[in-house]
């Protein structure tokens, strides 16, 4: 075997993790080479608005990751143009379900899992990390009763408070009408924080027109004041997806490891 196929990433795709909406939900695995394997496993929620995009999106994440020794599995949920709110994260706790179920058949701990999305799949990861158990957002999309608790969160420009002044109307793509002050706090994260949330590593770009960067501040500034375990990287002068620029890429792939290796591994 060569030095390069000792240190490839194996991409195991098109696994079937669920149900949602009467149908199957799939995700690709990104095993990592045996020699780096650290035992430790992170879902990657895709962008797109809510309403558009695929799992595909986060699969330089998957091979970064993968070979600094994470599993990583990237996983679709219904946008809401399929199923209305909250289905997207009823199918993303499904996926953290079937990743401790399957720990074993994965080569994880099922007791640290990480979650990490971009975008509107950081809100979905950041509502998934703050309201585990609460029956309205569980969905029974497989494994029903298994613990969806995780070891930390890590969001790329999230939005995290809907309803807040960061946002110039209530129509929100969410809901894809105007929505009460209740449900958008309903469906925010900043809701949910207190002092059990976990560890959490926010990116952001201080030139987002799209997600406003007060929206990372905002939230990290509430999770360090209930003493919850928090970083925060903002950019000068970057955009919304800034880490699509490759050089970028892999500088938040470096920090994502050495996050999960301080408040992860220990």
């Amino acid at each position: 075997m060569t030095i390069a196929e000792q240190q490839r990433v194996e991409i195991e795709p098109g696994v079937v993790f669920g149900t949602g909406g009467g149908r199957d939900l799939k995700c690709d695995i990104y095993h990592p080479p045996a020699a780096v394997k650290n035992g430790l496993g992170v879902l990657l929620v895709h962008g797109g608005g809510w309403v558009q995009g695929d799992r595909s999106q986060l699969r330089g994440y998957g091979i970064l990751l993968g070979r600094k020794g994470y599993t990583c599995v990237a996983s679709e949920y219904r946008l809401v143009t399929e199923s209305p709110w909250p289905a997207c994260l009823h199918d993303v706790k499904t996926a953290i379900r079937w990743m401790r179920a399957n720990a074993e058949r994965l080569g994880i701990d099922p007791a640290k899992i990480v979650i990490e999305g971009n975008s509107a799949g950081a809100h979905l990861v950041l509502m998934a990390a703050g309201t585990v158990g609460r029956p309205e957002f569980e969905g029974e999309g497989g494994n029903a009763g298994v613990d969806t608790s995780v070891a930390a969160v890590i969001a790329f420009y999230p939005p995290t408070a809907l309803g807040s002044r960061n946002w110039k109307t209530r129509i929100h793509p969410l809901f894809g009408q105007e929505a009460s002050a209740a449900q958008l706090a309903a469906a925010s994260p900043l809701t949910y924080v207190g002092a059990g949330h976990p560890p959490a590593l926010f990116f952001h770009g201080n030139s987002d027109e799209l997600v406003p960067p007060a929206e990372s501040t905002d939230m990290y500034e509430a999770l360090l004041a209930a003493n919850v375990p928090a970083e925060l990287h903002m950019y000068a002068n970057q955009p919304h997806g800034f880490d699509s620029d490759p050089l970028l890429g892999r500088q938040c792939a470096d920090i994502m490891a050495l996050f999960i290796e301080r408040m992860v591994r220990g």
